[in-house]
């Protein structure tokens, strides 16, 4: 996994919001592949793509998507947000 200089509250973090469509997928499907079952992956994202795109395909592969939340209220659109997915399958 990869370790951002932002505190992670998960212990498996990564962060794509230097990545663009389709990669943001890619690297959060192969942090998932990894992940223990029971275990939370956070991914740090922004863009609007991503915002829709990776949680819609995480479901679609059969994880569980806990949350989506902005890191700053006034950014809610289109800032960088977290989203934690837990590994059920």
């Amino acid at each position: 996994m990869t370790k951002s200089m932002t505190p992670a509250t998960s212990k498996f973090f990564i962060d794509i919001t230097g990545e663009v469509c389709p990669m943001t997928f890619v690297k959060t499907k192969l942090a998932l592949e990894k992940l223990p079952l029971g275990q939370t992956l956070e991914v740090r994202l922004m863009g609007k793509e991503p915002l829709h795109n990776v949680p819609r395909s995480a479901i679609d592969h059969g994880y569980h998507v806990l949350s989506l939340v902005p890191e700053e209220a006034d950014h809610a659109e289109h800032g960088v947000h977290r989203l934690m997915i837990k590994n059920e399958k």
